[in-house]
């Protein structure tokens, strides 16, 4: 039999499933029983997406309640594949059952149990195993069950404690103490904080062992910390930490910041004296400022933890008050600066110091003009750069004219083109030094765009940058300083390429993807067949895939590693990306792209509804990272990040919130399926709704509700288009209502189709007498009277294309014209949708809604209508893209930046072409897509 299986497992390795399946056919014909074949052909199917007949086979081996390893070992990988994760769990409870004392097969059940975080029946497993096999590690994983249990936020309050209690006997009844592994010594101590024993805890750190443990692990040391704190041995901490500093050399900013903490420690205490402790704390600031002296004495320019500990101080000193000489910050900046400025990190360690006003300006300004652009070597390009960041953040309004701004871009443009010699001869994977001058150049610009409107200063900033990625190829910074710019231009194949170039990888596609997919509808061709950004929402949303299969994996070999450490951590990470907002934010723009692509039938609406409710009973979680991109303008502006976000409003929370209401109502009037239904036909697990007390109310009502935050969220022409979505709805529900077939039919329907597609029949479905009438036959109640649609639907068109011809003909970014011509688009595709029911003779006329028809025929018209002139004004402009004129204009705004040498006319006429040519692609694309969308549902 052996030899038979081994070329099954050869096809599915090499993912062969065609092969594995017809290898399965043939074993099957000889032995039509063998589960572990039946396993693995189900394997093979669901490889081949294949779902229905993987489904039949993976039913008929779980009935057998397989035992033997291999068929559990295949079966798991094919359930993990369905989704049907609380299968797996009974599949191995239910083999232990059978084989008690398999103590593979209990790891195996209890594997399962942590796999979905089921961690009661987790610890009733390992508790059961610990009796049973008499391994010490067992305890611990019920210990760490326990504990995770008790986190859970679906826990009783009451139940958490019993839990926690009970963990903390089991650690004390242990033979061999905790201290014996790092691990196991973290978990103690872990129970003892979350039970608020902070007394025991602090004896077991405290005592030999747990010293040399915490010295040697850091997460055992991270643990002590916050022991220390929570006891409140703020005094005590700042005394360790100095004899760390001084004795054992220890520079960790941690040791620092304690030392400062205990200086001030008296000032935080409630009811105590103020004057007596300002008096204490100014002793203590003396004795502090001493300390930190000497460190800085030791380390010299070796170190910048004492120079920044002094700064700390000064700054600390200020804001109680205590501060005793007012020229005391202004001269430890300029120490810094004068050590350290020679360093990359100059600007960042200083910035936190430098909201100055008055003479402390002055000061502090005048040190830095001293530096000139003449460098010879990078730490001198890197102190020019550091004066320019840093005597930028301090500009007053007064001081950011468009003429005075624009002579800065082109002083940090000239030391730029200067700086570059000294990088002449890197690697081209190298970063060039002298990057930081462009990106201040580039940004300078866009404040010039920001504080003016006119998108000149755009054009130069994006050439600018275009030029210094020729030179540093693998500058993240620029690149996404050029997507910023692009999307705002209009120019979204060159954002897509930049954002290429980044080589996002990972959990880099949950926190920096919103820089290309944030409203990625609006740049979408998918109308044209051009699905580009809709393949680069699903390659973003693979991260999300693997987490899932994976990331309960390492759950799974922590604990069989005992890294009882790590197990919050992996569980963390799992729950922040499985509600990652982000991967919600990108179905959504997923959703609205591919209604404008495929055909809006039942599979379309039916999938999608089911998916958008998970996604409405969800706790999101925002992992986006906004503070990756760099902010050189002055602290009295926007920082660049706000500056260059699309429509000044980043969508979040509410922005999610109101488009999935839109689409989820939608889809429901379109669809046949109500909750019954969706139970019957739904593979796998529903995913765990969140503990949000919103999510217990029924979801009519709350799709009904309207948050002014979440509106707040949205653009003005996306307020209006909520409002339109909402009316339309409001009218057509009580239609859709009464048309729509009971669940019976619908489900003797989907019965029908599976015995079409496999040859066998769907289990588990009880049909009702009304399936025979297939939705034919009479309704006992009589039809809603049809009325008028309100006058905000029809009129929603008229006010868009008003809105269209403006922004047509003013002076607005491209991206805000593209924004309001593919809500026109989606509000016609949403009316669509929702009448898509109403197409059909036969159901107009049995349910007695001839006068509907007629409404809907108005509405459609009138919106086709809209959606044709904006087509054909679109492409007029587009055909003016891309022309001579067009780049000449691009070139005529450069002109402050070219240069002979490098950044020529040449160069710059390029940069034009490319960002014309992207114009026409973008404003074409979506022009002949409404076009055929306009005569595709007329």
């Amino acid at each position: 039999m052996d030899r038979q299986i081994r070329p099954i497992y050869e096809a599915l390795d090499t993912n062969s499933n065609k092969s594995a399946i017809l290898a399965c056919n043939k074993v099957l014909k000889k032995h039509p029983n063998n589960l572990l074949v039946k396993a693995l052909k189900a394997l093979a199917l669901v490889r081949s997406q294949k779902v229905e007949e993987a489904l039949i086979l993976c039913d008929e081996v779980l009935a057998s309640k397989p035992a033997d390893e291999a068929t559990l070992a295949a079966m798991m990988h094919v359930l993990r594949g369905l989704g049907r994760h609380m299968d797996m769990v009974t599949m191995y409870d239910d083999a232990y059952k059978q084989q008690p004392a398999n103590e593979e097969l209990g790891t195996q059940t209890f594997f399962a149990n942590a796999r979905i975080g089921n961690w009661k029946a987790a610890q009733q497993i390992a508790t059961k195993m610990h009796k049973q096999f008499q391994d010490e590690h067992y305890l611990y994983w019920n210990i760490m069950s326990a504990l995770l249990q008790a986190k859970d936020p679906n826990t009783p309050e009451a139940l958490r404690t019993v839990l926690l209690k009970l963990a903390q006997r089991l650690i004390s009844q242990s033979p061999t103490p905790s201290y014996y592994s790092a691990d196991r010594f973290h978990l103690h101590v872990t129970v003892l904080k979350e039970l608020g024993m902070y007394d025991e805890a602090y004896e077991l750190i405290e005592g030999e062992a747990g010293q040399i443990i915490c010295s040697q692990f850091l997460m055992c040391e991270e643990l002590r910390r916050e022991i220390w704190k929570l006891k409140g041995l703020t005094k005590e901490a700042g005394e360790r930490a100095e004899q760390r500093i001084l004795e054992a050399k220890d520079r960790n900013w941690l040791e620092f910041l304690a030392v400062l903490d205990a200086t001030f420690v008296d000032l935080t205490v409630d009811g105590a004296d103020v004057e007596a402790a300002k008096n204490t704390c100014a002793e203590r600031i003396t004795r502090t400022r001493e300390f930190f002296g000497k460190v800085v004495e030791q380390d010299g320019v070796r170190d910048r933890s004492g120079h920044l500990a002094l700064l700390e101080l000064e700054k600390r000193s200020r804001q109680h008050g205590l501060a005793t000489d007012s020229s005391a910050l202004t001269s430890l900046l300029e120490s810094y600066f004068q050590h350290f400025g020679g360093k990359a990190c100059c600007f960042e360690d200083l910035k936190p110091y430098i909201e100055l006003e008055g003479d402390d300006l002055a000061t502090w300004t005048s040190v830095l003009e001293k530096q000139t652009a003449q460098v010879t070597s990078v730490p001198d390009l890197w102190r020019f750069i550091n004066a320019q960041k840093l005597l930028r953040y301090n500009l007053t309004d007064s001081q950011l004219t468009p003429e005075a701004e624009t002579q800065r871009a082109v002083r940090c443009l000239d030391a730029y083109l200067e700086g570059l010699q000294l990088g002449k001869d890197l690697p081209s994977y190298e970063l060039q030094p002298a990057d930081d001058l462009a990106i201040l150049a580039a940004q300078t610009f866009v404040n010039i765009w920001k504080r003016t409107g006119d998108q000149a200063p755009l054009y130069n900033a994006a050439a600018l940058l275009e030029y210094a990625i020729t030179k540093s190829k693998m500058s993240y910074q620029i690149r996404l300083h050029l997507i910023r710019i692009y999307r705002l231009l209009g120019a979204p194949s060159l954002a897509l390429e930049h954002y290429r170039g980044i080589n996002v990888k990972q959990v880099q596609n949950d926190t920096l993807s919103h820089f290309l997919l944030s409203r990625a509808s609006t740049f979408s061709l998918a109308a044209t067949g051009d699905i580009t950004y809709t393949s680069e929402c699903m390659e973003a949303s693979r991260i999300y895939v693997s987490n899932s299969e994976e990331t309960s994996e390492f759950i799974v070999r922590a604990f069989g590693g005992e890294k009882y450490s790590q197990i919050p951590d992996f569980i963390l990470f799992e729950e922040c990306l499985d509600n990652s907002l982000q991967r919600d934010l990108i179905k959504m723009e997923h959703v609205r792209m591919r209604i404008a692509h495929e055909a809006i039938n039942s599979e379309l609406v039916d999938m999608e509804l089911i998916e958008l409710k998970f996604i409405f009973d969800r706790l999101h979680h925002d992992n986006r990272d906004f503070s990756i991109l760099a902010n050189y303008q002055p602290r009295s502006e926007a920082s660049f990040n706000e500056q260059t976000e699309s429509l000044e409003k980043t969508p979040g929370f509410g922005w999610l919130w109101v488009f999935l209401k839109i689409y989820i109502k939608a889809f429901q009037l379109a669809s046949d399926l109500d909750d019954t239904v969706e139970d019957k036909l739904l593979i796998g697990d529903r995913p765990k709704p969140s503990n949000d007390p919103e999510t217990k109310l029924p979801l009519k009502e709350r799709l009904a509700m309207r948050k002014q935050e979440e509106i707040n969220e949205l653009s003005s022409d996306e307020a209006a288009y909520y409002d339109y979505a909402s009316a339309l709805s409001e009218w057509l529900t009580p239609y859709h209502d009464y048309a729509r077939p009971p669940p019976s039919v619908v489900l003797a329907e989907a019965a029908k189709l599976t015995e079409q597609k496999t040859g066998h029949t769907l289990k588990g479905l009880e049909f009702l007498p009304d399936a025979a009438t297939n939705g034919n036959g009479k309704k006992d109640e009589e039809p809603p009277a049809v009325v008028e649609p309100p006058a905000s639907i029809s009129k929603h068109f008229d006010d868009v294309l008003q809105r269209f011809k403006e922004v047509l003909e003013g002076n607005v970014l491209p991206f805000e014209l593209l924004h309001v011509v593919t809500l026109a688009q989606e509000a016609f595709l949403l009316f669509a949708i929702e009448t898509t029911r109403f197409k059909t003779a036969s159901v107009l006329k049995q349910n007695k809604f001839g006068g509907l028809s007629q409404h809907i025929k108005d509405i459609r018209t009138k919106s086709t209508t809209v959606v044709n002139e904006i087509s054909s004004a679109l492409l007029s402009r587009a055909e003016s893209e891309a022309t001579q004129e067009s780049r000449r204009a691009v070139v005529e705004a450069c002109k402050p930046i070219v240069h002979e040498s490098g950044l020529d006319h040449d160069f710059v006429l390029n940069v034009a072409k490319k960002i014309t040519d992207a114009r026409k692609q973008v404003y074409d694309g979506i022009g002949k897509g409404m076009a055929k969308l306009a005569k595709t549902h007329a």
